[in-house]
């Protein structure tokens, strides 16, 4: 299992890497970032597919094609666990070498989105963000939230999918 963890989680947290450079290009080149959330998550199911060929993978090849739910959904919860610390990392690397003003950026774009009546509550909703995105351990927290869930959900139904009981 370890080796499927890790070859599939590397390749999910490289693929999430390239897609760092891609987000931070359209964030600065697209002014208005329409579809950056939906293309964002989209790409995420779409990386965190190869999760699904992981598990198949560790059931035919190790396991003679019977896994439990139980070790599918674990196999997949590592590889995405391991997919989205890379990420987490990347994120890490990029946002304080490359693109430290990142939150300027973003709240210029949900401050221009807001409507008259709201501005005030988003500003100072904004501001906090801001603040707390200023301790790494938040950067890493919000990051993580922002990818973890996504693969564990995928890896709850690649699990119910692939689990099959030896007769």
């Amino acid at each position: 299992m370890k080796n499927i963890v890790l070859v599939f989680g590397i390749i999910i947290g490289l693929v999430f890497c390239a897609n760092i450079g891609f987000m931070v290009y359209w964030m600065y080149h697209n002014p208005d970032l329409k579809g950056s959330e939906l293309v964002g998550y989209a790409v995420m199911v779409v990386v965190f597919s190869l999760l699904y060929i992981g598990v198949r993978n560790y059931r035919n090849k190790q396991l003679d094609g019977f896994i439990s739910f139980g070790k599918a959904f674990k196999t997949g919860a590592l590889i995405a666990l391991l997919g989205s610390a890379i990420y987490v990392a990347a994120w890490l690397f990029s946002y304080y070498l490359f693109v430290p003003d990142f939150m300027d950026v973003y709240s210029e774009y949900a401050l221009k989105n807001c409507t008259p009546e709201d501005l005030p509550a988003k500003t100072k909703e904004m501001a906090d963000f801001k603040e707390l995105y200023k301790n790494p351990l938040f950067v890493i927290l919000i990051t993580f939230s922002e990818v973890l869930p996504i693969g564990l959900v995928v890896a709850l139904v690649s699990a119910l999918i692939l689990k099959r009981k030896r007769k």
